[in-house]
């Protein structure tokens, strides 16, 4: 791991190795077959408090320092070189889209917003206000997925990387989504100065 302001990374929205993302699709597929809601709900709950816990650990004036990193199993290449602020920024936009798309076929509906991982990219200059941010954009998302009566829904909306989903599959995603991501945060703050 280096530190860099301009490393030469894949577009966003490049994908997996090809290879890597065969294997995810069919673990995706196991992880959904053996959990259920109680479970995928507690991992996202479990994996936000240990986010929150890792940022805890970082003094502010390093949470918005871009870090160069290996590139993590799941995560793209493009995705390397954020700061743990940039990261929540990311996790604040996934979780309000998983909301989104998890509300949207819970009412019989398909929505209309595409499914981009290029979509998705965090602000670079986003600041300590995204802590907050973070923290409603978890809080919404449970809060959907509470409210939703049924998560088997006979509605699908297209993920680019494990195709159509439905509600489950999309709430199965989002509790995996943040596990990658928590592995992120704590990688970024191993590399950043003691």
């Amino acid at each position: 791991m280096t530190r860099s302001s301009e490393p030469q990374l894949a577009a966003p929205g490049a994908s997996l190795p090809f290879p890597e993302l065969f294997i995810a699709r069919r673990l995706f597929a196991l992880k959904c077959w053996r959990g259920d809601r109680e479970s995928f709900v507690a991992r996202f709950q479990e994996e936000s408090v240990k986010i929150r816990d890792l940022i805890d650990s970082l003094p502010e004036s390093q949470r918005g320092e871009q870090v160069l990193i290996k590139r993590l199993r799941g995560m793209e290449d493009s995705s390397r070189n954020w700061s743990v602020w940039m990261t929540l920024d990311h996790l604040r936009i996934t979780n309000t889209a998983f909301a989104h798309f998890i509300s949207t076929l819970n009412k019989g509906k398909t929505p209309k917003i595409i499914a981009d991982t290029a979509a998705v990219k965090p602000d670079p200059g986003v600041t300590v206000e995204i802590e907050e941010e973070f923290q409603k954009s978890c809080d919404a998302f449970l809060d959907t997925v509470e409210n939703a009566a049924d998560l088997k829904t006979g509605f699908r909306h297209n993920h680019p990387w494990f195709g159509p989903l439905d509600a489950f599959h999309w709430l199965a995603l989002a509790s995996m989504h943040m596990g990658i991501h928590r592995e992120q945060v704590a990688v970024i703050i191993s590399a950043l100065p003691q």
